[in-house]
């Protein structure tokens, strides 16, 4: 019985650690939230089945490469460079100390600055690249939160019934 609430607890927090981590670069949110699910199979009261942490394990690992992939394709697709897929990750940190607007606009800016400092001759290609960092992140985030918070509907679910 105290094994099962110590183990619900650890659960419950991998999931919302891996909330976080969705938005956090140093956090890995999307196998965080999948630890949750898997301690969820070993508490009496909550029988996920083998198959669900099958798909969900392989949803994360995709998840979290393509998360890793995304941008770099995308910058690369608009023409850009290491230096703002750099940018854009450091934005990212900084943004997360200003709050959620500079979560969403700091990647951008970050991506910018990479650009200009790698070849500041043509600022066309500078904002065509810095949007193409910028949609990369957002798209891999999209797709960690929607696993992430899959993860946790399916836990809620088969916790209630």
């Amino acid at each position: 019985m105290i094994l099962d609430w110590i183990l619900l607890i650890i659960a419950i927090v991998c999931l919302v650690i891996g909330l976080i981590g969705t938005v956090v670069p140093v956090l890995p949110g999307a196998p965080l939230a999948w630890l949750g699910l898997l301690l969820g199979r070993w508490i009496s009261y909550i029988h996920t089945p083998v198959w669900i942490l099958i798909l969900t394990g392989l949803l994360a690992v995709f998840v979290s490469i393509m998360d890793n992939i995304l941008p770099v394709t995308m910058t690369k697709k608009a023409g850009g460079s290491k230096a703002g897929t750099w940018g854009c990750t450091i934005g990212l940190i900084v943004g997360f100390f200003i709050g959620p607007l500079g979560i969403i606009f700091c990647p951008f800016v970050g991506a910018c600055i990479g650009e200009i400092i790698n070849d500041s001759s043509n600022m066309k290609r500078v904002f065509k690249a810095a949007f193409g960092a910028f949609g990369g992140f957002i798209l891999g985030i999209g797709m960690k939160m929607s696993s992430v918070l899959l993860f946790i509907w399916i836990f809620a679910m088969i916790a209630i019934f």
